[in-house]
Order: structure tokens, then sequence, then C-alpha cells
């Protein structure tokens, strides 16, 4: 779990996300009846435990609990790791106890939300941990599934990295598309002022032209799009620590490292959330 920031969810955001994302993922596979659990023998009590199959950070438990409980609330899930531990091949997750077929309903859906949640952590602490020794702080960005926005940002910070605004309703972020239709990075920053705090507004520059724009009319959060990293260090030279310089645009695990030496504040990386390789799980169950 990260210990180097304080985390931007609270209990309620959490419980009702954890909520909406398990009721949307059992009407999407159960609806109203399991063809296949409904064959077999309906008062069969079982075991069932939770493997993975390769080095990881846990993620996702809430969610798993949270499944089940939905299913049949006399489910009981003992776990065996906690949340943000270094999990490897063939530990032992969970062990999950109660009716044989309500265990078996919630397999798939619980395991769907290990796997992805998981992932988006390991690929998190991964890079963060490229970068530690460096200034830069690694963030996320909205490039998340539908729907798991905010479980994947729980995910990202469990993995030990930073979380940016939710969505567009809580934060400003001015880009090269919200630019084109007013004509400058000037212009814009001159009507923003009218409505927001400076210090409540993040933009984007595309080159050190738009950069030297925005320092000079006071930009506290400035987003560096796709700079090189010649063009990087001399925006960090030019800054003299008047804003927050974010990196952003094709930067990965292989790269990660040469844009931290440029100085620059914080790295967002959309691979966070994105491109992530689900990690392997998997439960056997054995009638109790």
């Amino acid at each position: 779990m990260n210990k180097n920031t304080q985390s931007i969810f609270n209990k309620k955001l959490l419980l009702v996300a954890i909520k909406i994302n398990v009721s949307a993922a059992i009407e999407e596979d159960l609806k109203n009846i399991d063809k296949t659990s409904d064959i077999l023998p309906k008062k069969i009590k079982g075991v069932a435990k939770i493997y993975v199959k390769q080095a990881a950070i846990l993620c996702g438990s809430p969610w798993v609990d949270n499944c089940f409980h939905q299913i049949d609330k006399d489910i009981r899930i003992v776990w065996h790791f906690s949340e943000g531990s270094k999990i490897k091949t063939g530990d032992e997750i969970c062990t999950i106890s109660g009716n044989y077929n309500r265990i078996l309903m919630g397999e798939r859906i619980a395991i769907n939300f290990l796997q992805t949640l998981s992932a988006t952590a390991s690929t998190s602490n991964l890079i963060n941990l490229k970068i530690k020794r460096y200034k830069a702080r690694l963030f996320d960005t909205r490039k998340t599934i539908p729907g798991l926005r905010v479980a994947q940002k729980y995910a990202v910070y469990v993995g030990g990295a930073f979380n940016q605004r939710f969505g567009l309703y809580d934060k400003v972020l001015i880009k090269e598309n919200h630019i084109k239709s007013i004509g400058s990075v000037s212009q814009i920053l001159k009507i923003a002022k009218k409505k927001y705090s400076l210090k409540d507004v993040q933009i984007e520059v595309e080159n050190l032209k738009e950069f030297k724009e925005a320092i000079d009319l006071g930009a506290t959060n400035i987003l560096l799009d796709n700079f090189s990293l010649k063009e990087l260090t001399k925006a960090v030279q030019i800054n003299k620590k008047k804003a927050v310089l974010e990196a952003s645009g094709d930067i990965d695990i292989n790269n990660v490292i040469d844009f931290a030496k440029t100085k620059v504040d914080r790295i967002s990386i959309g691979a966070l959330t994105k491109n992530i390789k689900a990690v392997d799980f998997s439960m056997s169950i054995r009638i109790k």
C-alpha cells in the first residue's frame, strides 16, 4: 500500500464504487440464475481456495468480499494476505466457505476483479520502483476501463503511485483541443482566471513557446505533452520551480528513468491503467 501520500479516497466513495461495480458484474454474468450451478444439488457446503500463478501486488479484496456477500451473505472469506501485499507464484490468497453452488456463482466475477486490479497495482508498483530515487512522482491518468475509474485509481494507489483528478468534474484540465477553440494558451488562461484560481487549473502545452506563455501568465500546474527529453530539461530550467511540471506522452517502463532524470516534478503514464496484463488467479473447490 502507498505509504508516501495521503489517499484521495474516503470510505464512502470506495463503498459506493465497490457496490456499483459488483452489482453491474453480477447482473452481467448471472442476472437471476446460474443455469449450470442450478443442475447441482442445492444444499452442499463447499470450501474454495484462490491461488495466484505469478508474482504480483494483491489488489481487489474488497470487491471480492462484496461479490460473494451480494450473492450469499452467509459465505465466509478468510484472507491470507492483506491488500497491497507482495504475492508470489503458488500462494494461497484466501479461503472461501459456504454454499457450494453460490461460491461457484461468484468465482469468475470475483477473479475478474482480482486479476484486473492486481494487474493495475502491479504495473504501478513496478514503474514506481524504477523512479523511486528521483524527484519525479508517478501519476495516473483518466485512461481507465469504463466503469472502473475509482477501482483502477484505487489500485494505482495500492501499487504505490499517485492519483490525479477522478474526472472532468473535479479539476480543470485545459488541453490542446480546448486551446484550439479559443486561439492560444494566453487567451484561454486569461478566460480561466476569471472563473477559477490558477492553483486549480492544469494546462497542457505542446512546445516551449506555449510553455513560456503559460509561465508568464502565472500557470502553476503545467502538463508538458510529448516533449523530448531535451525540451523537458529546458522547460525545467526555465521554470525555476514556479509551476509544477508534469511530463506525459510516450512514456513507459523502458524510458521512464530518462524522463525522471530531467528533474520534472511529475510523470503521468496512461499505461498504468490501460495497458495492463491480467494477473493469473485460479480457484479450486471441494465439498466440505
